[in-house]
């Protein structure tokens, strides 16, 4: 009779595969802190090279976000495995102002779900990008 082992390993994710990962999704969470209290946000987004880019309409999100540290979290999950991902961005949030920029900005993929005008462009700049796996390993062995 054979008896299956399964073990866990979390694996870290190399900065590359962190950013490839996230260029491939396009929701995920925003954590920002307004008076004392961390909230959290679900914000579609799109890529700029390393930075994290979403939109926004005024009010907490954006007041918690602006000119602050921020988190940014993206994840996935498989119930039945047991296994899955997480990538989060920690850096400054800062809204683009320029018109240059912002005009470079609106030709990303990136649609807000959620109605609203959603003028407000905002980057997160990185100053960290750190992503783990949890995978299970099996291994067949006899009892």
């Amino acid at each position: 009779m054979m008896g299956v082992m399964v073990t866990d390993r979390l694996e870290a994710i190399d900065a590359e595969a962190c950013v490839e990962i996230l260029r491939q999704h396009y929701i995920g969470r925003i954590s920002v802190v307004v008076d004392g209290q961390p909230l959290i946000f679900p914000v579609n987004y799109a890529m700029d090279g390393q930075r994290v880019v979403f939109r926004s309409d005024a009010g907490t999100k954006l007041f918690g976000a602006n000119g602050k540290r921020v988190a940014f979290e993206i994840d996935s999950a498989d119930a039945v495995s047991h296994e899955g991902w997480s990538i989060l961005v920690v850096g400054i949030a800062r809204e683009e102002t320029d018109r240059q920029r912002r005009r470079l900005l609106e030709q990303l993929p990136l649609r807000p779900w959620a109605s609203g005008p959603k003028t407000h462009w905002m980057y997160i700049a990185p100053g960290a990008i750190t992503g783990r796996r949890l995978v299970h390993l099996s291994d067949a062995s006899p009892l």
